[in-house]
């Protein structure tokens, strides 16, 4: 995704000046956006808040399976289908045709609209230019909040004479996972009725509508075939597809400068254009408001953060990740503080905490919700442990411990005792005080990839996140026994988190490297250097002297530290892989063998910063680290 830092032009922006948007945005030029190299690299995302999105690249040409201009969230946030991938756009000038889109087909990219594209910016959401002849045209896709709908507006500047837009809709229709091929099964008829054209491919996905104001409709019928994806292609993954295109909308421009097309699952008025643009740039004003300071970066990121948070029920949750992931407990844990509680959204953090817990099971938190709406799956050590430091960080920002007594104080306390007795997965405290975990073939940490029946990383025992994520959980449940007078409970998480810390410090260690273990079992120690000993740092709680904390800073720094985030493995380890790339074997046995993830550096940052007192020396560093994010995020996507 897009995140604006500047609103410095460009040189060689031939773009209108950004006008609607307060907050930061993002701007390419026509040099970028005419070179098909570099403007395939950089993608634009919009979503709905339900679990939907729009995304492509900026020239529009789609290089994943995944872009397209509504993939609608039929069961939020998951349940999720491209069903309109994309809109074939021609201004007819004088009898002269002039195609703006752009298609990979074998061989060729055609039509090739680059070519008269001047710019690119998202202000604040996509808007595309174009110059043909004495005629400059800008387009702006946004979808709206809270629905499965994309409005794709078009302003025509200069002087048109017998002038017509014709916009064609490429359908899919298909698993946002899936390509669709050409087939007799499709149901081509077109209802039509003022304003309103509206299809129904097939049983059991919802109609498509296209509200618009062309002067004509024209139902044609045709097949796009043979679209490749390039992504794909290097992912070793089906990259060819064909689209249905079921219309023509024809825009006669003579006696206007303006057209739009809303095309959702819901029947809408196209004279609603208007207020929904006006409804969602103060929607997306507001949440810039809410912002904790003004740096630029931290702005655009409060921008990105609000496109994670979405519905599940009644109740908010947080997308892992676009474009494929749906909301997992782990990531959904670690992102709570910064993209909800930092941003005065406190109901929004109640909401998921509660959401969550409702499908606490068998002193679980689920890993994930599958797409397709099932059963919860519940494989991981980690998620669970994470939820005790999002309840924390719910406390130090609201001081709201009646929500916790009243909603969760007994969830907590149901999870320590499973983990005691003995959960899934051999997760269990150990004699030693120490949580162990892993069962052959199954991945329970972050470091989850798996390649058929190949658990890349099992990291079976104890692994030293895990023990760290243990005892800042039962720390935290002793302050909380505390405050809610529950004495017995209060004495036995001193004993956990006792036995804990002794036992840590006594077989985590490891002097040769002045850092830790990365997983113990029994008498095996796993010595490579990787960055889930930072958490033994970074969390509020912590089981190391500071002597030691300060050397894991410093290996950490040395070993695994570079301009975007932390390495996953360091470089000098046997197994480390320094590319992540090629086909989905290639890539799962790098996913953390060395691939640098970014956000690690916000622990690592709250380590550094904690083992030297927090000074200022130690701020001004830490800023400089994250500096590097500055021309990344506005420069990539």
């Amino acid at each position: 995704m897009f995140l604006g830092l500047r609103r410095n032009i460009p040189n060689g922006w031939d773009g209108a000046e950004p006008t609607e948007n307060e907050g930061p945005v993002i701007l390419f030029s026509r040099e970028v956006c005419g070179n098909p190299e570099a403007a395939l690299e950089r993608e634009w995302l919009e979503t709905n808040g339900l679990g939907g999105f729009s995304s492509s690249t900026i020239i529009g040409l789609n290089t994943r399976r995944y872009h397209g201009l509504l993939t609608a969230a039929t069961k939020p946030p998951v349940g999720r289908f491209v069903l309109l991938s994309k809109l074939e756009e021609t201004l007819v000038v004088e009898g002269q045709r002039f195609d703006l889109s752009a298609n990979r087909y074998p061989g060729v990219v055609h039509p090739q609209g680059y070519q008269y594209q001047t710019g690119f910016r998202l202000d604040p959401f996509p808007v595309f230019t174009y110059k043909v002849g004495g005629i400059e045209i800008e387009k702006s896709v946004f979808m709206v909040y809270g629905e499965n709908t994309t409005v794709v507006q078009y302003e025509i500047h200069g002087l048109a004479p017998n002038c017509l837009l014709e916009v064609r809709p490429l359908i899919a229709f298909r698993d946002y996972h899936s390509t669709t091929h050409a087939n007799g099964a499709l149901n081509r008829e077109v209802e039509r009725e003022s304003g309103l054209a509206t299809i129904a491919p097939y049983q059991g996905l919802p109609a498509l509508h296209f509200a618009h104001d062309a002067d004509e409709v024209d139902p044609v019928g045709v097949w796009y075939r043979n679209l490749e994806y390039d992504i794909e292609r290097e992912r070793g993954l089906d990259y060819q597809e064909d689209l249905f295109n079921p219309l023509v909308l024809t825009f006669n421009l003579n006696h206007r400068r303006s057209a739009a097309v809303i095309a959702s699952t819901e029947k809408r008025d196209i004279r609603s254009v208007a207020g929904m643009r006006r409804a969602e740039v103060e929607r997306r004003t507001a949440v810039l408001q809410a912002s904790p300071c003004d740096d630029p970066l931290v702005r655009a990121l409060v921008a990105a953060a609000d496109q994670f948070i979405v519905a599940r029920g009644d109740q908010k949750t947080i997308i892992a990740g676009y474009h494929w992931f749906s909301d997992w407990g782990r990531d959904t844990m670690i992102a709570l503080p910064g993209l909800t509680l930092l941003t005065g959204g406190a109901e929004v953090a109640k909401s998921i905490l509660l959401a969550f817990a409702a499908h606490v099971d068998r002193g679980m938190l689920p890993n994930r919700f599958p797409d397709a709406g099932e059963e919860p799956e519940y494989n991981t050590v980690d998620a669970t442990l994470w939820f005790f430091e999002a309840v924390r960080a719910l406390l130090k920002y609201t001081d709201d411990y009646g929500f916790v007594r009243t909603h969760l104080y007994e969830v907590l306390v149901g999870i320590i005792e499973w983990h005691v007795r003995g959960a899934r997965y051999g997760i269990r405290v150990d004699e030693d005080g120490l949580l162990a975990s892993g069962e052959p073939g199954v991945q329970l940490t972050w470091m989850d990839a798996k390649v058929g029946d190949w658990v890349v990383t099992p990291r079976h025992g104890k692994a030293v996140e895990i023990q760290a994520l243990w005892y800042n959980a039962v720390r935290i449940m002793e302050g909380l026994a505390r405050r809610f007078d529950d004495e017995a409970g209060r004495e036995r998480y001193v004993c956990l988190g006792t036995l804990a810390k002794a036992s840590f410090n006594r077989k985590f260690w490891n002097e040769a490297a002045g850092c830790l273990y990365d997983v113990v079992n029994g008498e095996a120690r796993d010595a490579s250097i990787r960055p889930n000993q930072i958490f033994a740092v970074s969390l509020p709680y912590t089981m190391l002297p500071l002597e030691k904390t300060r050397r894991v800073v410093e290996v950490v720094e040395r070993e695994l530290l570079t301009p975007y985030g932390l390495r996953s493995l360091a470089p000098g380890d046997p197994q480390y892989r320094g590319r992540y790339e090629g086909d989905p074997w290639s890539r799962d046995s790098a996913y953390h063998q060395g691939t640098v993830w970014a956000w690690l550096m916000g622990p690592f940052i709250t380590a550094y910063a904690k083992v030297n007192r927090r000074s200022q020396a130690a701020r001004r560093r830490a800023a400089d680290w994250l500096a590097a994010f500055h021309g990344h995020l506005s420069g990539g996507g």
